[in-house]
């Protein structure tokens, strides 16, 4: 907030760039976001639900953060509690450094977000006019910020269609209005959910480039829920993964991978065969077995001393080794080892 003494001789317009510059560095000194403790339960005896069971997140502002987990891990839940579309039982949110409790609009004020299955679009506006409304419906004059609009139809393909009513566009193409419209209104804060569901290769790397863009050079915060481990992967400052209801990894995503196991080893030859493939069964666990072009390649659990023994073991074969090397983990199979997931996350 602005002294009334710094402020005597300046114009109002000189003013208020004085309390928007004030504001700025306010938020910049405090995290985005502050989660304590938020429980959520659904029902209750036998057949409730604990839906969020005691989470505590921390976002630092400019920040990108990725939220993953499991089908019924409590991650919708815990982003609508964050939200406020969900009342939580237990614990407080903070929005940079606001109590929602407190002044629920003042909290709000410069958060935006896309939830996965809601319609965040007026079909019968144009595209244009929907990035004007949702910049006006945060008090923002839709005029002052026209250059940004351009900036965003451009980015995402839109320009052409800017005039179109969005009921007429395909499917792909109604996700990044979405998206545009989310980022119109200048909001600090934003949640998006499956952003990239719909979207084809090159619109969802579009997307990625205008996220790390935003972040970097506008301190745009995002708190973003992916099934799609490459946009986590591109965009995430940090990733933190949920399961029944709980955080149970919370961390870089460099070292999130640096502490999974890497004892697969995979290699290659033109004599590997299936008598080979078999004898390899008999002595290590194998994984992957691919032929292509006359060559066979095997993933082979050989950690530490059973590298030896594996050597050991194709040299016996009469196999001449042509290409070795250790298999990085991916993010998915840290995913799935963390949180028990057999399958897709939401």
């Amino acid at each position: 907030m602005s002294q009334r003494g710094a402020t005597h001789g300046q114009t109002d317009t000189e003013r208020a760039g004085n309390r928007d510059m004030a504001t700025d560095s306010r938020k910049s000194s405090v995290p985005a976001l502050e989660v304590e403790r938020v429980t959520k339960r659904f029902g209750s005896g036998e057949d409730g639900v604990l839906a969020v069971d005691g989470v505590s997140l921390t976002v630092e502002s400019g920040s990108v953060v990725g939220l993953l987990g499991p089908n019924g891990a409590g991650k919708t839940t815990f982003i609508k509690c964050a939200l406020g579309i969900v009342v939580p039982d237990g614990g407080s949110v903070r929005l940079f450094g606001t109590d929602v409790t407190e002044g629920r609009r003042a909290a709000y004020a410069d958060v935006d977000a896309m939830l996965e299955g809601a319609r965040n679009d007026y079909w019968r506006l144009t595209v244009r006019e929907n990035l004007r409304y949702f910049a006006t419906i945060h008090g923002v004059d839709p005029d002052s910020v026209a250059g940004r609009h351009d900036r965003l139809l451009k980015r995402f393909d839109l320009a052409e269609r800017a005039d179109t009513p969005v009921r007429e566009l395909s499917r792909g193409m109604k996700q990044k209005v979405s998206l545009a419209s989310v980022l119109a209104g200048g909001a600090d804060l934003v949640f998006l959910d499956e952003p990239t569901l719909g979207l084809d290769i090159e619109s969802s790397r579009t997307l990625r480039q205008e996220l790390r863009r935003l972040a970097r050079e506008e301190g745009l915060t995002i708190l973003v829920s992916s099934h799609d481990m490459a946009v986590i992967e591109d965009i995430c400052d940090r990733v933190v993964m949920m399961a029944n209801g709980e955080v149970v990894a919370d961390d870089t995503v460099a070292a999130l991978l640096s502490g999974a196991e890497t004892d697969t080893v995979r290699v290659e030859s033109t004599d590997i065969d299936g008598g080979v493939v078999g004898t390899l069964r008999e002595r290590f666990e194998v994984g992957r077995v691919e032929s292509r072009d006359g060559r066979t390649r095997v993933e082979v659990a050989a950690a530490g001393d059973r590298l030896y023994d594996l050597m050991e073991t194709l040299r016996a074969a009469d196999v001449t080794v042509e290409d070795i090397r250790i298999v990085q983990p991916e993010l998915e199979e840290v995913f799935v080892d963390l949180t028990g997931a057999g399958g897709g996350q939401r």
